[in-house]
């Protein structure tokens, strides 16, 4: 299952993890099938339920949505990945405009600006630790997903006029989710 909209845990700031275990490694497995099974490019751990800074992700490689960064070049070849403690350390100073979705805001969509790229330092289920700039979609579900680890949602970074056309179908989804303890569960 997926936490949805309205739920705590989504607000809250995730806590580091301290060790990478079995439990770790588990976690980020189940993940990886969660992901998949709602047919996600991201999922970070408070999105099922956990808030711990975990994110995993499965961007496909696909020449009109990456482009050329380093960390494109040596992550894209490895997915499904899971990045451990995940950080942004710089950002680019160009920014573009993109309409985000998001498996806890199941079928709301909204214009996001985001800069082009990032430097992410985090440390792989290996124990390995990366450096490296990410741009394209790539550069994107790594700001998505870690903003998650804030408690921030793409809808938090949506301008005001943007927001007032999906503020009704939030309000929707919030009530529903109440009533489904905020877990939506897949159809397949």
């Amino acid at each position: 299952t997926v936490t949805t909209y309205g739920h705590d845990v989504l607000r809250q700031t995730a806590s580091p993890i301290e060790k990478i275990d079995e439990a770790v490694l588990q976690l980020a497995a189940d993940m990886v099938e969660t992901m998949a099974v709602f047919d996600g490019i991201g999922l970070a751990a408070p999105q099922i339920g956990i808030s711990k800074r975990l994110v995993v992700l499965d961007v496909p490689e696909h020449p009109e949505t990456n482009g050329n960064s380093a960390g494109e070049a040596l992550l894209l070849p490895q997915m499904p990945l899971a990045l451990i403690n995940p950080e942004i350390v710089a950002y680019s100073n160009e920014y573009s405009s993109y309409d985000e979705g998001c498996l806890s805001i199941p079928n709301i969509f909204g214009p996001v600006i985001r800069p082009n790229s990032v430097i992410l330092r985090a440390t792989l289920t290996d124990g390995q630790t990366i450096e490296c700039e990410c741009g394209g979609l790539l550069g994107r579900a790594i700001q998505h997903e870690l903003d998650h680890l804030e408690g921030l949602m793409f809808v938090d970074r949506m301008t005001e006029d943007a927001k007032r056309y999906i503020d009704f179908k939030l309000t929707r989804l919030e009530k529903s989710g109440k009533k489904n303890n905020f877990e939506r569960k897949c159809k397949k």
